[in-house]
Order: structure tokens, then sequence, then C-alpha cells
């Protein structure tokens, strides 16, 4: 093996070196035989100034480069390093393309021997990995990383990081290595020269995988437990649930080294078990801090083996069933005198099959994104126990390939071996013998229809984040079309030249059979392909100018969401059904071309080879597809419905982002009809059920029948008075009678005041994107907030979780989100100090699914403000206070700028839905004073 890796790391002035930026530090870690043999770092003067952005990154200021060398005297020294090395950096080609320029300048020749890069290795090697950022890594591995964005610090670390890589790859078994060989070619580093040389290195005879590792078809997968029956629902007396406080305390002690009495929780357990026990569905509302998931899954536990039946675990998030299997299940089974077996599920299309990701390992000419998908799913492989593609951190590129495949139905792939393999299959088998099944909201509303049922029969339940479950429903009887994965779905056929899958059907066709009769010849198809394009490229230009032509008068920035009605819109309107129309005529004639060839090879398919059945299940799964979009269009434009229908859209890029949404304003009725009226005992449950401690609203929106509806309040253990203080500011603008420019003027400068009180530790809820960018943009132009972490949905990168992560990682932080940041973001401790809440969070009356929903209850002589306008309001604003208490030795400051809270006759109900608190009223500056002594 080329023994001598130098990882080098540079801090510079800017990102382009032709346009004149500078390095202003180099280190290079020097690694031989496995370890690090030297490390360099020098500060060198860039003989221009650092611009402010680059001294608040790196800490390097101009009088600490002002007496340092400059490149050319340590180049002599850096060029002797690089000699018969690896260069190896954490995104290689930024510091690759830097010292190039600069060794050139210095009279060298510049390096060209082999590179690597440790984001791409990363990647491939830790594909689970939550995120590629050098600090990412080094919290994942456990790396010291005290000082991020100085070359010096970023060198070792990236080199332990190298080392711990390579150390991976040399544990892989050698058909993965090869298969990663023959690959890596496509990547952008001489990664697979690496691989090469460790494949010669291995030692056939004492592969330590063999113990945890089986080979199935040339694929190296992880060893599944062989799973037994023995745990599954065996029926015994002395399983006796423990009625009494006593009993409980004796038993769930077993699972905690400090245990807390909660008796809230104590009273939900029984809750549960007495709606399993006497069939009746149950709302239960459970303060935070209550321990609401050991509170179900206990009396489920007893329940589901006393019956023998399954009991079915149903959340809103990925967050909350991650926390279920991995820290709720562990203790559950460590308190319970007996075995439970319990399994998450998700929908087919989340399990990877494994023969069509074989037949995708044939196929050449990947492009640089599926070539790296690939790779990362080689190892993946290597260490999953479910096949569960949530695992994955894939690039878009990545999810576009994950379409090839994803677990789907075959007709032409029914390989024994695989099938023993399956995961999905194994998954549902695993299902059969469970006690305790976990899922999600869709997937369980998804079991209504038989045709798409995967959880096994339940009559039993539990809806955890239940106050979702009726917005989940309204989607999953409603349908969507957006413009990018229509556009992807049809580029996936393409035209006879482009190769694609009509190439591919065309070719086996051709290999098949000489004389192809009365089939549509290839011509017409490729014609009707192109028509199809264009036919799709006009239908959402044509819905962007609908919503253009009748969104002007009450637009407010770039995104708007238009009601659509077949009654309304003149021309717009007829030429977008009629453009619809077309779509769908188009649809069908393709699938239909495409049906007829299947069935003709299906009459020769003796003959297909491994990797054309491949390719004929991607058309299979192709033609559904088309199917399920041409009933789409239909029941949005061309059927008759009562559903509300209306288009989202971003102006300045409307092709881009386009939807088209059609979902019924109420559900309460086929929820009753299609799910409560046919189970036995379901309990709902979340912390916020309730409004103004009735829960009329929710037993309505369910469908659920009072008389037959137990509930249940619990509330939160933590004392809410001494732990938070409620503020008022009475110096704001009314939110209604003023422009929101001028509002968001008033606000920004209390935020800044409060900011500078709280020391940051601000998360400022918004009820509109157009607010919150407005305010962001305000705060940064005054200069005032500089020193602090601005995080900003919307605006800065990343996913929720990533956001709160960033967040948390910083003393002074302030943290601006929307709709989604009102729930669910758990921020314990002293990283969150103080809430605002910028406005009620009332939907605005042209939402058109509130629209709708207010237009029904006054048609029905009812009053749509107080039926269905308010109590949203209040549940939006009792998760949005759940935010800023998460533990009980949690205090926070809570601020609501919108005077409406006191000033209107509604108020009250908003303030009586949470805990009582202390509030006080004043001007910013009293208030101030009483946030000083408070923190």
């Amino acid at each position: 093996m080329l023994n001598k890796f130098v990882v080098v790391d540079l801090e510079t002035t800017g990102n382009n070196p032709k346009k004149g930026d500078k390095i202003i530090q180099f280190a290079a870690v020097v690694i031989e035989d496995g370890k690090i043999t030297e490390r360099f770092s020098s500060l060198i003067n860039p003989q221009r100034s650092i611009p402010i952005f680059i001294e608040e990154l790196t800490g390097l200021k101009d009088e600490m480069v002002k007496s340092a060398r400059v490149f050319a005297e340590i180049a002599p020294r850096v060029n002797d390093l690089l000699e018969g090395a690896y260069f190896v950096a954490h995104n290689v080609l930024f510091d690759l393309s830097f010292l190039q320029e600069e060794l050139v300048q210095a009279g060298f020749e510049g390096f060209y021997g082999p590179v690597l890069d440790t984001v791409e290795m990363a990647r491939i090697i830790f594909p689970t990995a939550d995120g590629y950022k050098l600090s990412d890594l080094a919290v994942r591995e456990d790396l010291e990383h005290d000082r991020p964005h100085q070359a010096d610090s970023d060198a070792q670390v990236t080199a332990e990081l190298f080392l711990i890589l390579v150390n991976r790859l040399t544990q892989l078994p050698e058909l993965t290595l090869r298969q990663l060989s023959q690959l890596a070619g496509g990547l952008k580093s001489d990664l697979q020269q690496l691989i090469d040389e460790i494949i010669l290195e291995i030692d056939q005879d004492s592969e330590s995988w063999k113990e945890s590792l089986e080979i199935c078809n040339m694929l190296a997968l992880k060893k599944q437990p062989v799973y037994s029956m023995a745990v599954s629902r065996p029926y015994q007396y002395e399983f006796q649930y423990p009625d009494s406080d006593k009993d409980k305390i004796e038993l769930i002690k077993e699972g905690f080294t400090v245990f807390e009495n909660r008796t809230g929780q104590f009273e939900m357990m029984d809750g549960v078990y007495q709606a399993f026990n006497s069939g009746m569905h149950t709302l239960i509302e459970a303060g935070t801090g209550v321990g609401k998931s050991l509170g179900y899954l206990l009396p489920a536990a007893y329940f589901a083996k006393q019956n023998r039946l399954p009991v079915v675990v149903s959340t809103h998030t990925i967050q909350l069933q991650e926390q279920i299997i991995h820290k709720e299940i562990p203790l559950l089974a460590k308190i319970l005198p007996f075995g439970v077996k319990s399994i998450l599920l998700k929908g087919r299309n989340h399990y990877i099959s494994l023969e069509r990701f074989a037949l995708s390992l044939l196929e050449e000419n990947d492009n640089y994104d599926t070539t790296l998908t690939k790779m990362q799913i080689l190892v993946w492989l290597t260490e999953t126990e479910t096949g569960d593609r949530d695992e994955l951190n894939l690039s878009s590129g990545g999810n576009i390939f994950w379409n090839k495949i994803k677990n789907e139905q075959t007709v032409f792939t029914r390989n024994k071996v695989w099938q023993e393999k399956d995961f999905y299959l194994r998954a549902k088998n695993e299902a059969l013998h469970a006690d305790i099944i976990i899922t999600n909201h869709s997937l369980l509303l998804s079991n209504l229809s038989a045709e798409k049922s995967f959880l096994p029969d339940f009559e039993y339940a539990i809806i955890d984040e239940g106050h979702h479950f009726e917005k989940v429903a309204s989607q999953y009887f409603g349908r969507s079309l957006d413009y990018l994965t229509t556009r992807l779905l049809l580029n996936q056929f393409g035209q006879f030249e482009q190769r694609q899958l009509f190439y591919e059907l065309e070719r086996i066709l051709d290999s098949l059979v000489a004389n192809k009769g009365d089939l549509t010849q290839t011509i017409k198809i490729n014609q009707l392909a192109a028509d199809l394009s264009y036919e799709m490229d006009e239908f959402f230009k044509l819905t962007a100018l609908y919503a253009k032509s009748n969104s002007a008068e009450r637009r407010a920035g770039n995104r708007a969401k238009v009601r659509f009605s077949r009654d309304k819109g003149g021309k717009e309107k007829n030429a977008l059904v009629h453009s619809a129309e077309r779509f769908a005529f188009l649809l069908k004639d393709l699938q239909g071309a495409i049906s007829e060839r299947l069935e003709l090879i299906k009459i020769n398919k003796r003959t297909l080879s491994s990797k054309q059945k491949g390719k004929l299940e991607e058309i299979i799964s192709f033609r559904n597809e088309l199917e399920e979009l041409r009933n789409t269009v239909q029941d949005c434009f061309i059927k008759e419905s009562n559903e509300v229908k209306w288009i989202e859209i971003d102006f300045r890029s409307q092709q881009n982002v386009t939807t088209f949404y059609a979902q019924p304003a109420f559900v309460a009725a086929s929820l009753h009809e299609k799910f409560f009226r046919v189970k036995k005992g379901v309990v709902l449950t979340s912390a916020t059920l309730t409004v103004n401690h009735s829960f009329n609203y929710m037993i309505n929106e369910m469908g659920l029948s009072k008389d037959n509806t137990r509930t249940m309040s619990i509330a939160s253990p933590f004392d809410y008075k001494n732990q938070v203080q409620l503020l008022i500011p009475n110096d704001l603008p009314e939110v209604n009678s003023t422009s929101l420019d001028d509002y968001v003027v008033a606000i920004t400068e209390h935020i800044i005041t409060i900011a500078e009180a709280t020391k940051g530790r601000m998360l400022i809820l918004f009820t509109a994107h157009d607010m919150l960018k407005k305010t962001y943009e305000l705060i940064k132009e005054s200069g005032f907030l500089d020193e602090f972490a601005m995080i900003a949905q919307g605006i800065t990168s990343g996913s929720r979780s990533r956001l709160t992560r960033n967040f948390q990682r910083y003393d002074k932080a302030i943290l601006l989100g929307t709709s989604s940041f009102w729930e669910g973001v758990d921020i314990p401790g002293e990283d969150l100090s103080c809430l605002v809440i910028v406005r009620l969070p009332f939907s605005p009356p042209d939402e058109p699914l509130t629209e709708a929903k207010c237009q029904l209850i006054t048609q029905k002589g009812g009053n749509a403000f107080t039926e269905y306008s308010l109590p949203e309001a209040i549940l939006r604003f009792k998760q949005g206070f759940g935010r800023l208490i998460r533990t009980e030795n949690d205090r926070g400051i809570m601020m609501v700028f919108d005077k409406r809270i006191i000033t209107s006759k509604y108020g009250k109900a908003f303030l009586q839905s949470i805990p009582p608190v202390p509030m006080k009223k004043g001007n910013i500056d009293e208030l101030v004073e009483i946030i000083y002594k408070w923190l």
C-alpha cells in the first residue's frame, strides 16, 4: 500500500484562488504505517486584509498574520511533505486548488499525486450519518475538536477521522471491496486506488466479518437474528396488570437507576388499560412531562399478552417512532416480567428490494450521484437489520436512484433466494406475531383500503400526537400533483434516442419477438412521449397562470395558496381544464401502449435474462405510477367532487414549485365510518386535545360520538407558576391595524432589546414566512445582533432538526421558525430561555382549507369563528407554549407580542387553555427589567 498520507487543512480569505483569495493558515498531519508521525502548521501572511466574516469564522485576525511568513517561504517544506504521498482533505478540491495555485506561484510544479476526500469517504463508509460536516463527524466518532475552523485543529481531526475510515474499509468482505472498487472509478477522488491496495493486503483465511455477515447471491448482508416465536404472545395467567400505585412502583423502578414517582403516568396507564378492556374509544390529554410513551406502552403490553391480540401504536413523526423503538421499548423490556415482541412497520416503498439492487449493479454509465449511492448501499447492507431507507443519508440524486430499487410487487423477478432475505416480507411476517406494532398515521389509514393493507388485522390502537390525525386523514383521503415529481416520472420513460426506459423496452421486445404484428409502432410511441412531455409543461404553465390571475389582489411575498374552483376563473380556468383533459388522454394512450407490449413479453418471458427482468420491473413500476397520475388528474379536474382544491406556488420559480391539491374539507364522517366504527378500542393522546378544558372540538373533528367516548385530562407535573413568566408588551401596535412593514419595524426593535437581555437562547414563532423573512433581514441590517447566531427557517439551510441542533450549539443564538416549529421541537435546559409568540396563530382566512371549512360551517347555520378558527388557533398556541418548559428544572420567559390576547373577548380562551402562570403587562423597558431579575 502506498503508505504515506498527508492530511491537509487550510484557512483562506475566501473561496476563489483565481480571484486573488489567499491562504492564511496551513496545517498538515502526516500518517505512515497507520500512525500519525508528524505535524506541521504555520500562519501565513496573505498580504491583504482578512474579511470580517472569515475573522468571525476562524478567529484569525490581521494582527495575528502581519508578521507571519508568506507562503513562498514555507513552500519548499510543503512540497517535501507531499512527496510520494496521498493528498487527503475534508472537501479535497477546495484545499488542493488553493495549494496548487500557491505552489505554482512559488516556482514548484504543484501536486499531481493521488487525492482522497474524507467527505466522499465518509458518505460511503458512514451511509447513515446525520451529516458530513467535519464537526458532525467529530461528534459522531467522539473525536475532540476544540477549535473548529482553525487549520491545525481541523487537520488533526481529519487525520483521526481518516484512520477510522480506512480501518472500517479493511473490515469489509473482499466481495464488497471489489464491488466498491468497480464503482469507485466514477468518483472525484482516487479511492479506487486505495481500495485496490487494501484488497491486495487482505488475508483470505482470517476475514473477521464471517461471524456477523453472510454472502447471498453476490451481496454481503448482515446476518439477521433467527426469528423466534417464543417471545410472541404466550398466554400466561400470572401476568396480572399492576392495579395499585404500589404495584406499579415496584415494577417500574426496575428500569431506572433514579426513579421518579409520576402519579399522572399511573393514571394514564389505568386509563389506557380500561379503554381496551371496556372497548371504549378514549381521548387522553397528557401534559408535558407526564411520560406518556411509557404511560400507554405498559398497559398495551399487558393487554396484548393477556388477550393474544396486537396493539398498534401510531405516531405522526419519525422522530417519535425512533424514540419509542430505541428508548422506550428497551426500557419496557427491563421493567416487564415477560418478553414483548415489538416491530416498527413502514410502507412497502421504504424497504429495499435486494433483487432490484443486485440487478442495478450490472448497469454501467452511472452518474456521480448514482455511483455514490450504490457504494453507500453496499456498505449499508453489511450493517442494516431493517433495510429501511430512512436509515440512509441520501443526496437528492440518491433519492431518484432509490425509486429504481425500492420494494414493490414484482411480475418478472421472483427469485426464491431473494424472497427469503426480503426485508419487507420479513417485517410483514414479524408483524403477524408482534404484540406491539409501531407505525405512522398515514400507514394506519392506508390500511382502511384492503388492496393497500400492510398491517395485520387489529382492533386496538393508540394514536400518539393525536392532534395531527385529522390533518393526515385529510391528506390521505385527498390527492396532490406537483411539477417536479411529474417531470421526474416522465423523464424515466424518455424518448427513444434518450436511451431511458422506452429504449430499453424496445430492445427487450426486439430480442424476443420478430413480428410485432398490430402493436403500436415505435415511432408513434416516441411522438406520444414527446406530446405528453409538452402537454405536461403546458398544464403546469396554465396552473401557474390561473394562480397568478386569481391571487394578485391579496398576494404578500412570492408564495401563494390560491383556491381553484370550476365555477370561477373564466378563460384561465377553461384553458387549464382542457389541458388537464388532454393530459389525461395522453397518459391513458401511453399506459395502453406499454401494457400491450408487456403482455406480449409475458408470453415469451422464458428466454429473458435476469438483467432484462430487472428492467421490466422498472417499466411495470413506471406504468403503475402513470396510472396513479392519470387517476389524480381525473379526480382533480374532470370528475365532479366536493373536495377543496387549491394551488400552492412560488412565483420566483413557478414551474418548479407548483403543486395542485384536492382534499375533503371535513373527514369526520369518513373517519367515523371507516375507522372508529370498525375498531373496538382506540386511544388518542397528545399534550393538546382540549380547548378551554373541553374535548368537544376534537371529538367533532374526529367523527367520534360524545356518548361512546371517554375523556381524561392529566396535568403536567411541572410547577409552571414558578418556572414561567408570561410577559405582554403594551407598547406595540395592534397587529391587524398596522401595515406589515410597520409591524415588523416595531417588533424588530423589541426582539433586539429582549435578545440582549436574555443573551440569545430565544425561539421566535411566526405564523407567516413573509413576516419572518422581513424581521430576519431587518435584524441583520441593523447590525445590533452581529455577535448572535441568527438561524431562520427557510433562510438558513437544513431540516428542522438540523436547525435545532445548530441553535443548541451556540451560546448566543436566536431561532426564527414558522408552522412546523410550533411543535415537535425539543430544546431542554438553558439552551432555550425565552419564547416569543409574534402573533396569535390563527390560520389566514383566505387559506383554502380554512376558507372552505368556514363556508361550510356558516352554510349550516354555525359560527365559523368559534367552531373552527378559534379552537384551531388555541391548539396551536398550546403547542407553542409547550416548547418552553421541557424538564422540571427549566425556567423561561414567554412573550406574546399580539395584544389581542388581553384586549379581545376571545383572548381569555387562549390564557385559560394553558397552565396558570404569572402574567405581567408593561412597556418594553419595564419588561426587560423583569427579564434581567428573572433569568
